[in-house]
């Protein structure tokens, strides 16, 4: 058996879903397709789950939404109309949803309708079985996935049928729709590819695989033809966006091999994803903007037990909750994604910090980038990529390297992303 998902540009329009009801028809093994909720259809488009986002925005200043939700409506109704469908039991279905999200059904339950009405519609398209996953899919309030969801999933499915799902979302134990973070649909797949025990799980998008940097820097930028659970993840962490990082997760125990498609190119060979690989190659470079550094120091610092944990506790207090850190003799860095504090807030963190620990120094540097050089780290070609940089004239604040054995990080100022992935490409691949 193989489970399928196709993203929000593979189901955007009535002409893409076709290329993805063709790719389904060809292979008879493919028997339960995951959908995610229709993108753009234009680079100016606006994403169905974004326009649902404005509906729960509109409906929480106590207006109704019923404006907004016909350009959410006038998307299905456009693809139903494009396979000849009879419109009326899709439009009872859409002034229900619509109805539900004006009653304030909440945040969770107005995001997940664009991928419940995609599923909805491409069922009937395909002539397939619908399965709602917020009847399958138990999602604890940590977000990770209830066990007993997979024996849910088991008893549910038929054997012989096929299912049309929707992705992004489940519920709460006590029945409430709850979503996974954006992107989630990935999450569903590999959920139910567990369950069912696939064969493989396909991940069709609009790229032909992961590339080993982004092709709209690097215009040559090859396709890795085969890359590990671990390093897919870590390629995820730094900015590669092709798949969601917690996508492993659900299928790390029964190894199944995940495959990225291009639904526009199903020609091409695209990405293969496995437990391991015997290859000593470098994989791929990645970055992303939007860190600060949050740096303290203090002499004799790490003889103070518990000192670490009691200051990242008080951090947590101030809504901060660092992605990388690295540590020195008497000095800690840890980098927080900036969005989680605003100036003011990250200025009283830090008057907290040196206050309560009797600290020599605390400051927070905005403005950081981070990027992952990610394969085989036996090499010296860390140490290329670093001489690169320098040769760049581009500042390395921090490195990272030895915390994982597929991947070296390096910290650099936003401004000097872009040149930095070009001049490590350069040297490296």
């Amino acid at each position: 058996m193989i489970v399928c998902k196709f993203g929000g540009s593979s189901v955007a329009s009535t002409a893409q879903l076709k290329k993805v009801k063709d790719i389904i028809l060809s292979d008879e093994n493919r028997q339960i397709v995951i959908v995610s909720a229709p993108g753009k259809c234009f680079k100016d488009d606006v994403k169905v789950t974004d326009l649902l986002y404005e509906c729960n925005s509109i409906v929480q200043k106590n207006l109704s939404c019923r404006e907004v939700f016909k350009k959410v409506a006038e998307r299905y109704v456009e693809i139903a109309k494009g396979f000849k469908l009879d419109v009326k039991e899709l439009n009872a279905v859409l002034d229900g949803v619509r109805f539900n999200i004006d009653a304030g059904r909440g945040t969770d339950y107005t995001a997940s309708r664009g991928e419940y009405l995609s599923a909805y519609l491409f069922s009937q398209v395909l002539g397939w079985s619908f399965l709602d996953t917020a009847d399958v899919i138990i999602i604890n309030p940590d977000g990770t996935v209830a066990p007993e969801s997979y024996d849910l999933i088991k008893r549910a499915i038929i054997p012989g049928k096929k299912y049309v799902i929707p992705g992004f979302y489940g519920a709460t134990s006590n029945g409430q729709v709850k979503t996974f973070s954006r992107g989630g649909s990935d999450i569903t797949g590999a959920i139910f590819a567990r369950a069912l025990g696939a064969t493989l799980y396909e991940n069709w998008t609009d790229v032909s695989g992961i590339y080993a940097a982004d092709p709209r820097l690097i215009s040559n930028a090859r396709v890795i033809p085969e890359l590990t659970y671990k390093q897919v993840r870590e390629l995820s962490d730094v900015g590669a966006s092709v798949f969601h990082e917690e996508a492993i997760a659900p299928i790390y125990e029964r190894q199944i091999p995940i495959q990225i498609k291009n639904t526009n190119q199903p020609e091409d060979k695209g990405t293969l994803i496995v437990p391991e690989t015997s290859s000593k190659d470098l994989i791929g470079v990645s970055g992303k903007t939007g860190f600060s550094a949050l740096r303290v120091s203090k002499l004799m610092l790490f003889k103070k037990y518990g000192a670490r944990h009691a200051m990242l506790t008080m951090m947590h207090i101030f809504g901060v909750r660092p992605s990388y850190s690295l540590y020195g003799i008497d000095s800690i860095v840890w980098y927080f994604e900036s969005k989680m504090a605003s100036i003011s807030v990250a200025k009283a963190m830090c008057d907290r910090l040196k206050k309560e620990f009797e600290l020599d120094e605390v400051t927070v540097v905005p403005d950081q980038a981070v990027i992952g050089l990610v394969g085989d780290m036996t090499s010296t070609s860390y140490i290329d990529a670093a001489v690169a940089l320098r040769k760049a004239n581009i500042d390395i604040n921090s490195i990272n390297y030895g915390a994982s054995e597929v991947t070296t990080l390096f910290f650099i100022n936003d401004k000097d992303l872009n040149p930095a992935i070009n001049a490590i490409y350069e040297a490296c691949f």
